[in-house]
């Protein structure tokens, strides 16, 4: 099974990304309130800077270093599962 990933990033108005994965579909994040923190804070209060957000390593960038967990900003959240949960208590092969 391969991750899917983020290719490219397109900066939309407030503080949505258009993000092309690499299984070929696009999704629109709106990651406002994923940017906390001291490393963030110009990305929050200037335009420029966060329409400087590229696509790298899979994942969105900024050019002070700043990034994002791909997978929260591909799937919204934890990616899906590719297996059965159980009720919270691992299996093992016997």
């Amino acid at each position: 099974m391969s991750f899917v990933r983020i290719r490219s990033v397109q900066a939309l108005p407030g503080f949505m990304l258009r993000l092309e994965l690499s299984d070929g579909r696009t999704v629109d994040r709106d990651i406002g309130g994923l940017l906390v923190g001291p490393v963030f804070e110009e990305i929050r209060s200037d335009r420029g800077v966060f329409e400087q957000a590229r696509a790298e390593a899979g994942t969105v960038v900024w050019p002070n270093g700043a990034d994002l967990c791909p997978d929260v900003l591909i799937w919204g959240g934890l990616p899906p599962v590719p297996f059965p949960q159980t009720s919270g208590q691992a299996k093992v092969a016997e």
